[in-house]
């Protein structure tokens, strides 16, 4: 799906040796891609230093296809692969190059068993957070401390053995940092944000073990992307899927600056009569019950479209090539509300609201698992997209598609390499009739966030929580109903509120309410009764790859339980989760 190094053809040959020329220097690295969620955030690292980095496919490039290219080092990323039980496909005789090697946790099981070293099943896996502790001085931590925090997430383990030089352990690793000659390797993942020191460990590999010197200034990505767009696109129409959420906002201004005339980043605010209408975000969590309770209870809602319009200035010969779609539905109970409040009254892009609620509840009627349930709301956000595409006639259809969604999706760059399906996402792999626009396929949450802040979108819009695109669906446990969506919704309004009201929003990166299939007793008017157990949770991340659970002060807990056991009829109980990802997904489904 990104571009991949698989054969040194003629044709491949002469494109590399042309960005050489462009880039000024001779020196490449190849960073192998085999299978890790990770190996995307080594790429950026890589990427950052400025150096060369070509991702590899495992599957397909060959010790001779290395040769050719001459790298001047190698680097292979985890994986979700065994290297005694299950072998990834690789040419193990790349080891035999003597080009300087990096091995990340499977990278590094891989070499050790090509050179004679045991590799066996670990009586104790290592997932989360652990200590690392240096044995010896090693060019690949010089400048770093004795002791510092890993990201371990590994089943397997590398013994000792007299050909291997060990660096470093961890309490159920005794190999956790080794070099067999021109091989290198660590047992953890020094890309993720949990690793302390991570840009350190493979700046020291880039500049210190394999020598490099060239550092080639990364180029305005927003003016490129624009750029690319422009050329696109052209003069031709474009619908976009807005939520009111970061990524599709940071899309939106990216079309802006490619199709439009220069113009005031934000227009003027809706009329009273929009607001009065639309902006719920300024509604208590009761309000926002009330009013969503209403909306439920009507008898016809799947065919209901509100349409905003904007005025016609001097963008409004543009204005035609740009449509916003926001599907409403399973969404949070504010973002509509800031859909309308930054591109309702804007003269470069057209709003068109479709309410599909009904057509979500039957499509997940009986639906249990999480995997069915995304996949059945995929069907109904790709049948509206799809329809009103061709009711604009359309010729593209953009979407704020992450790395991380594709990732997740068990997809990336184009390896023959196993990679794990954690999750179908709902913008993943859909086949539309029409050719796609994902600017931001080749960025995680916080590069595009910094690309949005380069380009002028709000910052209110680049600091909202991420919101998972089957939306509620995923924090719902079980079939979802029209009672349980409504409880959600409330749950998650009440919860951000208080996040909010506690000054305790912007310091976490996520936190959602789930409705789970626990149902307790409870006493409500000195009544029994049974009500829903809703499960909170916040985590504090970077990226969206890796995440700590967010330690919230127990006062606010206790006031949030308080709040949603009183105010939500239908809740009995409140937990909160502590796990860290790994080895939970951020998102309850």
């Amino acid at each position: 799906m990104l571009q991949t190094f698989k054969h040194a053809d003629e044709q491949t040959l002469a494109e590399i040796n042309e960005e050489k020329k462009v880039r000024k220097t001779n020196e490449l690295f190849l960073l192998f891609s085999m299978g890790s969620q990770f190996d995307h955030l080594i790429k950026q690292k890589l990427d950052a230093f400025g150096v060369f980095c070509l991702v590899a496919d495992p599957a397909t490039a060959t010790a001779q296809d290395v040769k050719q290219l001459a790298p001047i080092g190698i680097i292979l990323s985890g994986g979700p692969a065994s290297a005694h039980a299950e072998p990834p496909p690789f040419d193990r005789s790349i080891f035999d190059l003597d080009i300087p090697t990096l091995g990340v946790c499977l990278g590094y099981q891989t070499w050790a068993y090509h050179v004679g070293i045991p590799v066996t099943a670990s009586e104790q896996r290592e997932f989360g957070t652990h200590i690392f502790r240096r044995t010896e001085q090693f060019a690949l931590f010089e400048g770093l401390p004795q002791e510092f925090k890993v990201l371990e997430s590994h089943g397997d383990k590398i013994h000792m053995d007299p050909k291997l030089k060990i660096f470093g352990t961890t309490d159920h690793a005794p190999a956790a940092a080794g070099q067999y000659k021109h091989l290198w390797g660590v047992q953890f993942h020094p890309e993720v944000t949990e690793t302390e020191f991570g840009d350190k460990i493979y700046e020291n590999f880039c500049f210190k073990i394999c020598g490099a010197k060239d550092r080639f200034p990364a180029s305005e990505t927003a003016k490129r992307k624009i750029e690319e767009l422009k050329t696109q696109i052209g003069q031709k129409k474009v619908i976009l899927a807005i939520s009111g959420g970061t990524d599709s906002a940071v899309v939106a201004y990216l079309l802006k600056k490619a199709l439009c005339p220069p113009s005031p980043l934000l227009g003027e605010m809706p009329s009273v009569s929009l607001r009065e209408i639309f902006m719920t975000a300024d509604l208590s969590a009761e309000a926002l019950a009330k009013a969503e309770a209403e909306r439920l209870q009507k008898t016809d809602t799947s065919s209901v479209t509100k349409v905003t319009s904007s005025p016609q200035g001097e963008e409004g010969a543009k204005t035609s090539q740009i449509l916003g779609i926001y599907i409403k539905g399973i969404d949070r109970p504010d973002d509509e509300a800031n859909v309308i409040k930054y591109f309702g009254n804007q003269t470069w892009i057209k709003i068109k609201i479709v309410d599909a609620t009904d057509k979500f509840l039957e499509a997940l009627r009986g639906k249990v698992s999480m995997h069915d349930k995304r996949l059945s709301m995929r069907g109904v956000y790709k049948d509206i997209l799809e329809k009103e595409a061709k009711e604009f006639s359309a010729d593209f259809i953009a979407q704020g598609t992450l790395y991380t969604d594709i990732s997740e999706s068990g997809s990336g760059y184009d390896s023959g390499a196993r990679k794990a399906q954690i999750k179908i996402h709902h913008n993943v792999d859909l086949k539309f009739s029409l050719p796609e626009i994902q600017p931001l396929i080749d960025c995680v949450k916080d590069t595009g966030r910094n690309l949005g802040r380069s380009i002028g979108v709000p910052e209110d819009l680049l600091v909202r929580h991420p919101f998972p695109g089957p939306g509620l669906v995923v924090r719902i446990e079980g079939e979802v109903t029209a009672e349980k969506l409504l409880t959600a919704r409330k749950a998650d309004g009440i919860y951000i509120e208080e996040l909010r009201k506690w000054n305790l929003y912007n310091d976490v990166w996520q936190a959602g309410a789930v409705v789970t299939s626990s149902v307790t007793t409870c006493t409500k008017g000195d009544d029994a009764a049974e009500g829903h157990i809703i499960a909170l949770w916040a985590v504090w991340s970077v990226n969206g790859f890796t995440a700590r659970a967010a330690e919230l002060p127990y006062d606010f807990l206790k006031h949030v339980s308080q709040r949603l056991t009183n105010e939500i009829r239908e809740v009995g109980g409140v937990v909160y989760r502590i796990s860290d990802k790994p080895p939970v997904t951020i998102e309850w489904g």
